[in-house]
């Protein structure tokens, strides 16, 4: 009776050219009668009426059209790192955990144990195993209950899809129906990826890679014998079998996969020994939640998107998160921390850690610091003294007096409430004073400084929308951390500025353009020259206790009223910035960034590896000497030095560029000199070109300048009373390259 109902029950499949299965064209009416026919002589059985509905289901199939994916295509946002690792996920909108996954995703052996145990001609039936099918309907006849099932892994979609789990010979004939509905319109490899994503696995949780990650904390990638086994079984009954609420049941189920994968020859009787004594996972585990602020940014931004690919370093994140979580801890209860670490060679932000823990509701962890206003303290100065050097007004060895000063009714103090005399510029930004940086500010103009913040991109806040003052180079300014990060990254790119960029489509997308020759226009924060002097005096930075110097370039700030604490470090690769403190602004006693943050900062940088790449050498112009070989109007730091000095018919006129003009386009050719002339001032002059001296005679008022190339330079003219004036020219050969600041750019 057995081979009679296969023989009758037979359908005729071929191969798909994409190595898919699916079957042949619907058969001709007569053919279609014959099949009836035949199934007819056994409608006295389950299997006839079956095989009744098979037939009936085959023939109408084409009619039903393609299967309706929109419910089960809805798939839980995912927000991957650079690399593809999973960084965070979301469930559905109905509330579930349905993630991304395909049949390469997923260990091999799992995929031959499913096979094994579910369904061993997946491959060769289309969508009902006539077989299985003939011997469960004898089974059931000759035995009078069920003895084995018939239902394929397509079957199994079907029903998945329909979102219907009831046990009736009505619901059998559907899924019969829904499975070769399925094998006409999607291939092999479509079908199990369906099975993979929706197998339900306890609770909200479904499809086999969400069910890896909650039982065992890993994808699916590699599991052990055991693990795959135990997801094989859970499926068929996943209430029941749930490992975290019936860990005997679940063991039981898997032990009977590695059984059948036994008799199978999936694996072999050894490994099914030393499977069984693995032990069943009793609980669910945390989804990752890794750059928790700025993946619910990303989501928030692009709602449309499932799938969400960013810069993150995973390992980075995960080891920058733990850092600030372990240091914070150890600092004070309501303290926070915020890291960001980027890669300033291309922008790509690889950490983003916004707070110390971001379900710690003590420390408002849900708050992104990274991108909330502080104050950045003492962290502006290096820019301070960057100007200066940039416009000629000093050089990291020009003496500056650390004396009581006041403007008006502003009086700035020192950090530690003493005054250090004659000091270099250079020891003044190492130590952080505060006086000579505001004496350097007032000669530069705090106008200024915010106006070069603003032509990068960063947009500083001052209160009640004040104009700068003299109060920014100790932090009377708001800044993120993220403004922080990308003003020293620019420093660290000797002036030139990159965006921060989060997102792998940007990075694509700007060198895509690269190629194209579409390069975005330079944004300089400051000359090469200048940002290398500030790079070499930073480098010797004297480190907190226990830390080794010179590996790389920082500085640190504090804010008013101890509210805030910063370090920020770069070397030739990474730039890394800190910031701890209290979000809701409080202060706190004894904060400062050399004790709180900077410990953080030279940890970070250990955990970005051993090997610290070089920061890059001095450019073209550098003057490394002593103080006493400066020329005179740079071996002392005067103020005023940008501001107009008043004008009077008993006063020296002020010292000026005759010639170029300012904005002069001067056309050269290679190997000619350039006759550059000044008028007023007293005597001797020093000419500076982009913020280097040049040979001259300090008797005369011209000078003979040979340039090294065509482009945009900076002139300057420094008398002996430290005025100066400066212009900016254009050099135009015959080669149509414009050069800024020692770089080339197509025009």
């Amino acid at each position: 009776m057995r081979d009679a109902i296969k023989r009758r029950l037979s359908f005729s499949w071929r191969r798909t050219s994409n190595g898919g299965e699916t079957h042949s064209s619907p058969p001709a009416a007569p053919r279609a009668k014959r099949y009836l026919r035949h199934a007819l002589i056994g409608a006295g059985t389950l299997a006839g009426a079956v095989a009744v509905a098979a037939v009936s289901g085959y023939i109408a199939v084409d009619r039903l059209g393609a299967p309706d994916l929109a419910q089960v295509n809805q798939l839980s946002t995912t927000v991957l790192d650079r690399n593809g690792h999973l960084l965070r996920a979301f469930t559905t909108q109905s509330g579930r955990w349905r993630l991304p996954v395909e049949a390469s995703d997923v260990d091999q052996r799992y995929l031959a144990m499913l096979m094994a145990f579910e369904d061993k001609r997946f491959y060769e039936h289309g969508g009902i195993d006539m077989r299985s099918l003939a011997r469960a309907a004898v089974q059931l006849v000759e035995n009078r209950r069920i003895v084995s099932g018939a239902s394929t892994l397509t079957m199994q979609v079907a029903r998945l899809i329909e979102g219907r789990y009831e046990r009736s010979g009505g619901a059998k004939l559907r899924q019969i129906v829904g499975a070769l509905q399925l094998e006409h319109h999607l291939n092999k490899r479509q079908i199990l990826s369906l099975y993979l994503r929706l197998a339900p696995f306890g609770g909200n949780i479904e499809g086999v890679r969400a069910a890896s990650l909650a039982y065992f904390g890993k994808e699916p990638r590699r599991l052990s014998i055991g693990e795959a086994a135990l997801l094989v079984a859970l499926p068929q009954s996943p209430e029941w079998r749930r490992p975290d609420r019936n860990p005997r049941a679940a063991r039981v189920a898997r032990d009977r996969v590695l059984q059948r994968a036994t008799e199978e020859g999936v694996i072999t009787e050894a490994e099914a020994r030393r499977a069984a004594l693995e032990p069943v996972p009793i609980g669910r585990r945390a989804f990752p939640k890794l750059a928790p602020h700025l993946a619910e940014a990303e989501v928030m931004a692009q709602p449309k998107e499932t799938v969400h690919l960013l810069t993150i370093d995973r390992g980075v994140q995960r080891a920058l998160e733990a850092l600030a979580e372990e240091q914070t801890k150890l600092l004070g209860r309501k303290l926070s921390a915020a890291i960001l670490a980027v890669d300033h060679t291309t922008g790509e932000v690889i950490a983003h850690v916004g707070s110390a823990g971001y379900l710690d509701d003590a420390r408002a962890g849900a708050i992104d610091m990274v991108n909330a206003m502080r104050s950045p303290g003492s962290t502006l100065k290096p820019f301070i003294y960057g100007l200066a050097f940039e416009a000629g007004l000093a050089h990291p060895e020009t003496l500056i007096e650390d004396r009581p000063v006041r403007y008006g009714s502003y009086a700035p103090k020192n950090f530690d409430e003493d005054f250090h005399g004659t000091v270099t510029i250079r020891d003044a930004l190492a130590q952080s004073l505060n006086i000579p940086a505001v004496k350097v500010l007032s000669a530069v103009g705090p106008g200024k400084l915010a106006g070069r913040f603003r032509k990068i991109g960063v947009e500083p806040a001052f209160p009640d929308k004040t104009v700068p003052t003299l109060a920014m180079a100790l932090g009377g300014v708001g800044l993120t951390l993220h403004d922080v990060t990308t003003l020293y990254a620019g420093l660290a790119r000797g002036g030139d500025v990159v965006p921060l960029v989060h997102r792998r489509a940007d990075v694509a997308d700007a060198a895509k353009a690269l190629l194209h020759g579409k390069q975005a226009e330079r944004k300089r924060l400051l000359s090469p020259l200048a940002a290398w002097y500030v790079s070499d005096i930073l480098k010797d930075a004297p480190p907190p206790v226990n830390a080794k110097a010179g590996r790389f370039a920082y500085k640190t700030g504090t804010s008013y009223g101890y509210r805030d604490a910063w370090a920020v470090g770069y070397d030739g690769k990474y730039t890394v910035a800190v910031w701890v403190g209290r979000p809701d602004g409080a202060s706190t006693p004894g904060l400062s960034g050399r004790v709180a943050a900077a410990p953080i900062l030279f940890d970070a940088f250990a955990r970005l590896g051993d090997k610290r790449t070089p920061l890059s050498g001095p450019p073209s112009g550098a003057l490394r000497v002593t103080g006493s070989e400066l020329p005179p109007p740079l071996k002392r730091f005067r103020e005023g030095g940008i501001a107009d000095v008043a004008q009077g018919p008993f006063l020296e006129p002020r010292v000026l560029i005759s010639f170029p003009p300012d904005r002069a386009e001067v056309e050269t050719e290679t190997g000619d000199q350039l006759l550059l002339k000044a008028s007023g001032g007293v005597l001797p002059l020093t000419w500076l070109v982009n913020g280097a001296p040049i040979t001259s005679d300090p008797r005369a008022r011209q000078v003979v300048w040979q340039p090294d190339g065509n482009g945009f330079v900076r002139l300057s003219v420094v008398d002996a009373k430290g005025r100066v004036d400066r212009v900016t020219v254009r050099l135009k050969g015959s080669e149509g390259v414009v050069t800024m600041a020692g770089e080339e750019q197509k025009r």
